[in-house]
């Protein structure tokens, strides 16, 4: 750097430069993250629950825990809001999901599959993260339960009052 700088705008172009719009559009596009057997990998997270969550191409085909989502996940809710993030991204029956997941209850653990495969299609397709982001799908769900306090019966209930 030979040159002086005097200004403020010399030094936003000596430190910048002219390749700023592209360093921005590089930071826009972002490149699928695959691995050697192409799938894409993702930790989804619910209440106490946590899901390790795998997609790939497929016919799509669900398997939590070892077992068929209709038998791990019998309640249709629950089936139900495991396919909301394919139906948001509109690849419904494009990938096959392998999931393990741990802790919580069953809704818990379905909210926790349905964020890893949100987050592990975004990852795997970029171009589907506008919808997921917008459906609120990429966000995880920060609500849990309160804890008990001493002196109250549950996290706010108090024992009964007796004045006499």
């Amino acid at each position: 750097m030979s040159e002086e700088i005097k200004s403020l705008d010399a030094l936003k172009d000596a430190v910048v430069g002219e390749t700023a719009a592209e360093q921005v559009q590089a930071a826009i596009t972002r490149e699928p993250v695959r691995d050697e057997l192409g799938r894409s990998y993702a930790t989804g997270k619910r209440k106490d629950a946590v899901a390790r969550v795998w997609i790939k191409p497929g016919s799509g085909k669900v398997i939590v825990n070892g077992k068929e989502m209709n038998t791990y996940f019998a309640r249709p809710v629950l089936q139900m809001i495991l396919a909301q993030p394919f139906s948001v991204a509109g690849v419904t029956g494009e990938f096959d999901v392998m999931a393990t997941v741990k802790g919580g209850g069953l809704s818990g653990q379905a909210g926790a599959v349905k964020h890893g495969i949100s987050k592990a299609l975004q990852l795997y397709e970029p171009s589907l993260r506008p919808a997921l982001k917008a459906a609120g799908f990429l966000t995880r769900d920060a609500r849990v339960v309160e804890r008990k306090k001493y002196g109250k019966a549950k996290a706010r209930k108090s024992f009964q009052f007796s004045k006499r």
